[in-house]
């Protein structure tokens, strides 16, 4: 009798397997930490606060809820429009160091660079850089130089360059490649067959990745703002402190709009690239 013959199907698939497991490490972990449903329970006051902060979803500011108002302070509205701009430009900068480093490093990462000890270096370093969250990296950074724009920055910049890069030399890798060989045939250096014979197949899907880690961008640059950086979080905090929850609720929802806006119009640009 044919041995495979003796072999019974699993009760479950491959997959169910999987998430049977996982959901078993969920379990063991809980214990481990000793989770309970009693830690969810909100503590002395805890259910007033949290009826307070929502229900001023209802009606978020247009003017400071503060009784005393520094002289010079702009409007309301218009320190929230500045708050959001700072965010953007922090956002913006990060974003442009990290493409740029990150196209470099996945052409080196890359089978297109040629070389096994580069693309070894090359995914050593990528692996360090995006192993790091940026908000250890603004510790760090705020540790050794201070609250200063360039530190905020560059602790996106650092994370973001290795994600991106690690994308990068994948997709570069799963580019058409014939384009690049008839020019390598031709006797071109390797660099420029990189950038017209095969760069040119995965820029639509790289751009459209590059969309999304922008809007993860904002949103890291908003985070920021706790450590004391002056980006929209960093007024959130305050109020979120001085418990003026109408003015959070102002922030948050001009922070929603603004990754909002940005989703349409990198799904736009997206559907462009992919035409």
């Amino acid at each position: 009798m044919d041995p495979r013959e003796l072999k019974r199907p699993l009760p479950v698939s491959r997959r169910g397997v999987v998430l049977f497991s996982i959901a078993a490490l969920g379990i063991i972990a809980a214990f481990a930490l000793e989770l309970s449903p009693q830690d969810l329970a909100p503590h002395a006051g805890g259910v007033e606060i949290a009826r307070e902060f929502f229900s001023a979803a209802l009606s978020p500011a247009i003017d400071y809820e503060a009784e005393f108002v520094p002289d010079g302070a702009p409007p309301f509205l218009i320190r929230t429009l500045g708050a959001i701009r700072r965010t953007l430009v922090f956002a913006a900068f990060a974003m442009s160091l990290a493409i740029v480093a990150g196209l470099a490093l996945g052409f080196l990462a890359s089978s297109g660079s040629g070389s096994a000890t580069i693309q070894l270096i090359a995914r050593l370093i990528i692996a360090a850089a995006r192993s790091v969250h940026e908000l250890l990296w603004a510790v760090v950074f705020l540790a050794a130089f201070g609250i200063s724009p360039a530190s905020a920055v560059i602790a996106i910049a650092i994370p973001f360059t290795g994600v991106l890069a690690k994308i990068f030399s994948e997709l570069l890798d799963e580019a058409p490649d014939d384009a690049a060989y008839a020019l390598r045939a031709a006797g071109t250096s390797r660099l420029r067959a990189f950038l017209f014979g095969r760069l040119p197949s995965a820029i639509p899907d790289m751009a459209a990745y590059s969309f999304y880690r922008f809007e993860c961008a904002v949103r890291s640059s908003a985070v920021l703002g706790f450590f004391g950086f002056e980006t929209i979080g960093y007024y959130i905090k305050a109020s979120f402190e001085n418990l003026h929850y109408h003015e959070v609720w102002t922030y948050l929802y001009a922070l929603i709009a603004v990754v909002l806006a940005f989703e349409y119009w990198s799904a736009a640009l997206r559907k462009r690239f992919a035409v």
